[in-house]
C-alpha cells in the first residue's frame, strides 16, 4: 500500500500562553494577599503595575480587562466599600492571574474537516480546518486549531500561528429547552418531587439565571423539609452548566481560538474531539464534534456544534448507551436517524442509532478484535468517511506492548450495520521517528478526509505531535479482505 508520510510537523509550543483564573491558596491566603496589597502606598501600586504590564502586556490581548474581571470576582475579600483606583483594582486582579501554556506538553490527536469558506482559492485547492487536542500543565486538554490548504497534488500549506491564544466569550444566559432537560434529569437519576416543582417553575425556554432564581424558590418553599434537596440542586445546576454556549470575535484568527474546559464536567480536560462535516436533509452543514470531557474522576462523553467555528454549543450526551471514550457521529442521517459509532466496553467496536441527537439508548455489535495488531481493543480514528464502495471506517488497534496502529474498515452504505470489508495489515504503525513521546508506540487520529481519490489523514505520533499521511483510496479498497 502506497502509504506517504508528508510534513508539516506539529510540535507543542510553549510560547502560546493563555491568562487564566489563579485560585490555588484558599479564602484565607486570599484575604491576607488581598490584605497586602491594600497596604501598600499609592505610588508603590502604580510601580508594580507599571512592571506587571511591561513583562506581560505584550503577550496577551485584554489582559487589563481580564484584571478588572479577576479583581470583581475576589472583590467580596475587601474589608470595606471604599473606592479604589484603576491601578490598585488591576493590581489585585494580577496576583489572582497566571499564565498556562496550553500546549506545552503535546499537541496532538488531530481531526480535519473542510474549511466553512472556500471562497478566493485558486482551482483544485481546498482550504481545511485541523482541530488538536493540546495539552500543558497538569495534564489538561483543550481544543485548538490551525488551518491550511491541500491543492490537486495534496501539497499542504499550514497558515502560521500568532503567538497569541484566546478563549471565548461565554454567552451569559444560553437558553435551555425544558423538555430535554426533564429527560436528561431523569437520566441523570435527578428527577424527584424537588425537580419536578423547580421545572413547573419555568417556561418551554428558560435562561441560567432563571434556572437559579427557581431553585432559590423552591428550597426558600420547601425550607429544607426533605432529604437530598441540596445533592439533587447542585445536580441540576451542574447539568446546566455543562450545557452551555461561547462565542470569539471575528477578528480572532482561527489559530488563536482555543476551546478550554468551562464546565464542571470538563474541568480536568476536553479530550479528542472527532469533527464532522454534518449535512442535514434540507441541506444546511454543521459541524460537530464528540469528545471526552474529564473531571479529574470520571469520562463524560459529550457534544459541540458550530456553524462557523465562532460560536459554539456544548452539549451533554444522555442515554444509557452513553459510555466510554471514542464516539464518533456519521456525516449524515441514514434513513431518517442518526447514527454514531461507540466502544462502549473498552474492547469492541458497537454502532447506535437514535432519533435525537443526545439521546442514545440502544447499540449492537459491529466489530470484535480480529488480527495480532488488534487483539486488545478497536477503536474508531474518527467518523466514517462516505465513498462509492461504502463507509470508510478508520480504526485504532491495540496490540502487544500497548502497540497502537491504525487499520480501516467498509460498512454497507444503506446498512452500516454490515461489515463488507476489513484491512487484515495496518494502515499506518509507528515508525522509527514516531515511537518516542509522551505516550510511546502510538499512532492515532480523531478523523481523515478524501481529496482527489486520496485518503489525508492527519495523525498523531506517541500523544506528542502531529503529521500527516496520505493514501490512495484504491489502495486501500484493494487491501481489504471482503467478507
Amino acid at each position: 500500500m502506497r502509504v506517504q508520510r508528508i510534513g508539516p510537523i506539529l510540535k507543542p509550543d510553549s510560547s502560546r500562553v493563555l491568562f487564566r483564573a489563579f485560585n490555588p491558596m484558599g479564602d484565607r491566603q486570599d484575604l491576607h494577599v488581598v490584605a497586602r496589597i491594600m497596604a501598600l502606598p499609592e505610588q508603590e501600586v502604580c510601580r508594580l503595575l507599571e512592571q506587571v504590564m511591561k513583562e506581560f502586556q505584550d503577550r496577551h490581548y485584554k489582559l487589563r480587562s481580564f484584571f478588572l474581571k479577576r479583581f470583581e470576582e475576589v472583590r467580596p475579600l475587601l474589608l470595606t466599600d471604599a473606592p479604589l483606583s484603576e491601578e490598585r483594582r488591576l493590581l489585585i486582579g494580577a496576583y489572582f492571574t497566571h499564565e498556562y501554556a496550553l500546549e506545552a506538553a503535546a499537541l496532538f490527536n488531530p481531526s480535519i474537516v473542510w474549511h466553512p469558506d472556500q471562497s478566493g482559492l485558486p482551482e483544485g485547492v481546498r482550504r481545511f480546518v485541523l482541530s488538536l487536542r493540546a495539552t500543558g500543565e497538569g495534564h489538561i486538554s483543550s481544543i485548538t486549531f490551525r488551518e491550511g490548504t491541500i491543492d490537486a497534488d495534496n501539497h499542504i500549506v499550514l497558515e502560521k500561528p500568532t503567538r497569541y491564544v484566546s478563549t471565548p466569550e461565554i454567552v451569559p444566559n444560553p437558553t435551555y429547552d425544558r423538555n430535554l432537560f426533564e429527560r436528561k434529569l431523569y437520566e441523570l437519576d435527578l428527577w424527584d418531587d424537588f425537580a419536578a416543582e423547580v421545572l413547573a417553575c419555568l417556561n418551554e425556554q428558560f435562561t441560567l439565571e432563571e434556572l437559579k432564581e427557581a431553585l432559590q424558590f423552591v428550597e426558600k418553599q420547601r425550607r429544607g423539609r426533605y432529604r437530598g434537596e441540596d445533592q439533587v440542586a447542585r445536580g441540576i445546576l451542574a447539568l446546566a452548566q455543562a450545557n452551555y454556549e461561547v462565542f470569539f470575535s471575528p477578528d480572532e484568527p482561527l489559530s488563536e481560538r482555543v476551546l478550554f474546559p468551562t464546565s464542571p464536567t470538563e474541568v480536568n480536560g476536553m479530550e479528542d474531539a472527532r469533527f464532522v462535516q454534518f449535512h442535514e436533509d434540507d441541506g444546511r452543514v454543521i459541524y460537530y464534534a464528540t469528545y471526552t470531557a474529564y473531571d479529574g474522576k470520571v469520562v463524560f462523553p459529550q457534544i459541540l456544534e458550530t456553524e462557523d467555528f465562532l460560536h459554539f454549543r456544548i452539549s451533554t450526551l444522555n442515554g444509557p448507551e452513553v459510555q466510554n471514550k471514542g464516539m464518533a457521529l456519521f456525516p449524515r442521517r441514514i434513513h431518517g436517524r442518526y447514527a454514531m459509532l461507540s466502544r462502549q466496553d473498552n474492547e469492541n467496536l458497537y454502532i447506535m442509532f437514535s432519533d435525537m441527537l443526545h439521546f442514545w439508548y440502544t447499540k449492537q455489535p459491529l466489530l470484535k478484535p480480529t488480527y495480532p495488531w488488534e487483539y486488545v481493543q478497536v477503536g474508531n480514528c474518527g467518523s466514517p468517511i462516505e465513498t462509492e464502495a461504502g463507509w470508510l471506517v478508520l480504526s485504532h488497534g491495540v496490540g502487544p506492548m500497548r502497540k497502537y496502529s491504525i487499520g480501516a474498515f467498509l460498512l454497507d452504505r444503506e446498512d452500516p450495520t454490515k461489515v463488507i470489508g476489513r484491512l487484515k495489515e495496518p494502515l499506518l504503525m509507528p515508525n522509527a521517528d514516531e515511537r518516542e513521546g509522551y505516550v510511546p508506540n502510538v499512532v492515532y487520529s480523531c478523523g481523515g478526509v478524501l481529496h482527489n481519490g486520496y485518503l489525508i489523514l492527519p495523525y498523531a505520533m506517541s500523544d506528542y505531535a502531529s503529521r500527516f499521511a496520505i493514501v490512495p483510496l484504491e489502495d486501500i479498497l484493494e487491501a481489504m479482505v471482503w467478507v
